[in-house]
């Protein structure tokens, strides 16, 4: 008897029971916090009730039903009770205006995350009709992705049925910009500031880059002093058992020694550590070095020297990269429809008809009329069409819920090379190389890819799950909601 195999069928049904029972809890999690904002609003209903009977002119008095109320929740509740009281108000929102999400929350089919990424992106739209559209839609987005990967495809949809044009938005927001600094302890204080999403990306997008740089730097800084330390051992070995040797031989042994000790800054003589001694020892975490990297490109408009806090040198220039997906009438300025910022939503058309004008790259990208799959990717000059194509159809790591950029993933072959599988856009998608990418082909969860890039994920125990590329699942949701097709 196999007992190996009977084991991991005994495995198989122990994980496949608790999976099935962590499913009936969150779905009973969920409906609990619909029953919990239905109790909410109601405790915000008495208050407005009670807050109706206090005459207008008495303003300071007609504060106090819903304070009263608010703080005996939170006492029940061992919360805050100026917290409590907009949760309260919170609350009514939802259940007077988001019915529709409610309604989900409370069958198990989406969960508080959800709600609040449906609540934010649809705040703006007043309208009670064209707010149940939104809705219709987001919720098919939203049963089917985490709220981190639906978060910028609702906000999109939000976008194209909000009555104001985005411009108009973008500009008025934009006026809102600034920066400020709260105070901390020990020392320490919080600088932030609020910027137009393109820029906040970009710079985003640069410190990551000074970062990756800096971490490299210290992986091959760190690399050579082992390696010189290790030629310092094997000469001073050497030296040691060449004692009673001719005088030919202690002499190489000792010019041995004294080479790794140059090499690796360590000699007798030396009185101050080098640039490799610095980054080598450096123990930053990547937090800190973009932390680090900020101060520096703020207060000196590059990074210092690699001998002062181990950052890269001056002059060392790096370019930030963001994707931006521009309707081509909207490219061309007969057309307003948003474009969108990947990995945050829309942007309004003149900040993305820049972008376009200054990219040294940019991209013609096809969609299916019928189903909102990328279909084709062109550029104006030689390059990795397909992985261009793949970048921007899958925009981020394919296995289900992560969202890391496609340009730090591998291309992977659904149907693996080794067993004929063809290289073709069909048979491609990213996976990020760290987790995702070991998990298909080290572990029992397999893939296949369907049409439109859709990918099609079977668990260890037999749960099938799809992964759908946004704008295929984008398209989707309009589509639930018979409105026509954005060209």
């Amino acid at each position: 008897m196999n007992t190996s195999a009977t084991h991991s069928r005994s495995d198989t049904r122990s994980l496949r029971a608790v999976v099935a029972g962590l499913e009936v809890t969150r779905r009973r999690i969920a409906a609990l916090h619909a029953e919990e904002l239905q109790l909410l609003a109601r405790a915000d209903a008495i208050a407005a009730e009670q807050t109706a009977r206090v005459p207008s002119s008495e303003r300071r008095e007609r504060e106090m039903p819903a304070r009263a109320i608010a703080a005996e929740v939170g006492a029940a509740l061992r919360r805050p009770d100026r917290g409590m009281q907009d949760r309260m108000r919170d609350a009514t929102v939802l259940v007077g205006g988001f019915a529709a999400t409610v309604a989900a929350l409370r069958g198990g089919r989406i969960d508080a995350g959800h709600v609040r990424v449906i609540r934010d992106a649809g705040a703006a739209i007043t309208d009670p009709e064209t707010r149940a559209r939104f809705e219709q839609a987001a919720l098919v987005v939203c049963e089917r992705e985490t709220p981190g990967r639906a978060k910028p495809i609702v906000a999109v949809i939000a976008q194209k049925m909000h009555p104001v044009p985005l411009q108009e938005r973008c500009a008025e927001a934009a006026a809102g910009r600034r920066v400020w600094v709260r105070d901390l302890d020990d020392g320490m204080a919080e600088l932030a500031a609020v910027l137009p999403a393109v820029l906040a990306y970009s710079i985003r997008d640069r410190l990551n880059r000074h970062a990756r740089e800096i971490t490299d730097a210290h992986r091959t800084a760190a690399a050579k002093a082992a390696a010189a330390a290790a030629a310092a051992a094997r000469g001073s070995d050497v030296g040691a058992d060449a004692t009673d040797a001719t005088d030919a031989t202690g002499t190489h042994a000792a010019a041995a020694a004294t080479d790794a000790d140059a090499d690796a800054g360590a000699g007798a003589g030396a009185t101050a550590p080098t640039a490799t001694d610095v980054l080598a020892t450096d123990r930053r975490t990547m937090d800190q070095i973009r932390a680090d990297v900020l101060t520096d490109l703020l207060l000196t408009g590059n990074a210092t020297a690699p001998t002062e806090i181990g950052a890269i040198p001056e002059g060392a220039s790096i370019v930030a990269q963001v994707q931006i997906v521009i309707p081509a009438n909207t490219l061309i300025g007969i057309g307003s429809e948003p474009a969108e910022l990947v990995g945050y939503g829309p942007i309004d058309p003149d900040s993305a008809r820049h972008l376009a004008a200054t990219a040294e790259l940019w991209e013609r990208l096809f969609t299916s009329p019928t189903t909102g799959a990328v279909e084709q990717v062109l550029t104006y000059r030689p390059s990795r069409e397909m992985r261009r194509h793949l970048d921007t159809r899958d925009e981020h790591c394919r296995f289900l819920g992560c969202r890391r950029p496609a340009r730090h993933c591998d291309l992977d072959h659904t149907h693996d090379a080794a067993l004929g599988g063809p290289t073709c856009v069909t048979n491609l998608a990213n996976l990020c190389p760290g987790r995702h990418h070991p998990v298909k082909h080290g572990t029992a969860w397999s893939v296949v890819q369907k049409a439109d890039g859709i990918l099609e994920w079977t668990s260890p125990t037999g749960r099938v799950h799809t992964d759908i590329p946004r704008r295929v699942l984008e398209f989707m949701a309009l589509a639930a909601i018979d409105e026509p097709a954005p060209f």
